[in-house]
């Protein structure tokens, strides 16, 4: 593909800057190249939101089912990598715990315990690092709990999610997966099938198991667990930044409980913790200004469409009072879009009431800096904070 003299703006986007802070240059790729070739990433880049759309909505057109597709090279085909029937094969069989009233009578109660356990260990200390001293650890428990895999810990899992992240982050990135991805899903697929051969209580495993085969049951497994952690831990961690960021939007959540989820909404419009999905062109076709060929990569910025102004007026504003956050597209759109997006709320919203309501003066260390940060995955590297504690 030689497309570069079409898209200067393109052509002079790098994957560094994507990752560091990428909102300016999205900006400018929206306005001007809303669908860019970028010689660093080698496919297209989307960055309107309507143009977003069109792309997520039509998996005949522009497929996950592809070799080239970084999370099927971990941990092989799942309902995350494949497309039509298959992929409505492999999906079915975990729907059910995820509508929306199944996710409350079924979660409420165990994330509201495991929170207040997580808070209850700190709270004495008047400091912590919040990701991964609670929104990692609870994204980890509700994770386990939902698939009802048995036999190990949290930090194991929590271990093997790192590793398979690094793993799909650096395909993503176009470099060499390191063998420690490929180990730690050997491991969790061990669990599945110790779990399935167990074959005791309501594990969503073992149900799963009598319409899948087993290493089916244990990629999707896989990438339950990684969707479901990786959006959750962001959830949480980018929601806490971008209130303490701003007392005044803090204020008016804690005035008013019911701006809550639209705090939450706004927060994953302005930072979604899964920053691009990648599609493939089945065919020749046309988006926007540029003719895709078949086979190219096309790589949608949910974090540029989630700040298109022709959606969202003063994109670059977190306003907990705006009407249309939900119409933000951090969990994707179409036949792809995340299957635990409910729970991943439920989670959040319980996750914030807690925080801030027992972690009295709850605010930013001013002398750690957390800024969110990644390619694909994106949420502060650590989140320090400070209350006042109850001695």
């Amino acid at each position: 593909m030689s497309a570069g003299g079409s898209f200067p703006l393109g052509a002079v986007t790098t994957l560094a800057e994507l990752a560091r802070d990428p909102h300016p240059r999205l900006a400018l790729l929206r306005a001007h190249e809303p669908v860019s070739w970028l010689p660093e990433l080698d496919g297209w880049l989307v960055t309107r939101r309507d143009l977003a759309l069109n792309v997520m909505r039509d998996a005949a057109t522009f497929t996950v089912d592809d070799p080239r597709f970084s999370t099927a090279q971990v941990v092989g085909p799942s309902m995350l990598s494949l497309d039509g029937d298959q992929h409505t094969r492999h999906r079915e069989p975990f729907t059910a715990p995820f509508r929306p009233r199944e996710v409350r009578d079924g979660f409420a109660g165990f994330i509201e315990r495991e929170t207040d356990r997580l808070i209850t260990a700190l709270e004495q200390a008047g400091a912590a690092e919040l990701r991964r001293a609670f929104a990692g650890p609870l994204a980890v428990a509700v994770v386990t709990e939902a698939l009802g895999l048995e036999g190990t810990t949290a930090a194991t899992v929590l271990s093997w999610y790192d590793a398979i992240v690094r793993s799909v982050s650096e395909i993503t990135a176009g470099h060499e997966a390191a063998p420690a991805g490929t180990a730690a899903y050997a491991q969790l697929r061990a669990a599945v099938e110790a779990t399935v051969a167990d074959g005791g209580g309501t594990s969503l495993l073992v149900s799963a198991a009598g319409r899948l085969t087993l290493p089916e049951v244990a990629s999707n497994a896989a990438v339950m667990m990684f969707g479901g952690i990786e959006t959750t831990e962001a959830m949480i961690t980018n929601a806490l930044l971008h209130l303490l960021e701003r007392p005044d939007q803090l204020a008016l959540v804690q005035s008013d409980a019911d701006l809550l989820d639209g705090a939450i909404e706004e927060s994953l419009r302005l930072e979604p913790g899964a920053a691009v999905v990648d599609r493939y062109a089945t065919r020749d076709t046309d988006l926007g200004p540029a003719t895709i060929r078949r086979g190219d990569l096309v790589t949608v910025s949910l974090a540029g469409a989630n700040r298109d102004p022709a959606v969202f007026p003063a994109p670059d504003l977190f306003d907990v009072r705006r009407e249309n956050a939900r119409l933000q597209l951090a969990f994707a759109h179409g036949p792809h879009h995340c299957l635990a997006a409910h729970l991943a709320r439920l989670e959040t919203r319980i996750a914030l009431q807690r925080l801030l309501g027992r972690l009295p003066a709850l605010r930013l260390d001013p002398d750690r800096r957390a800024a969110p940060y990644g390619l694909v995955f994106r949420k502060p590297p650590t989140l320090h904070v400070l209350w006042e504690s109850r001695n």
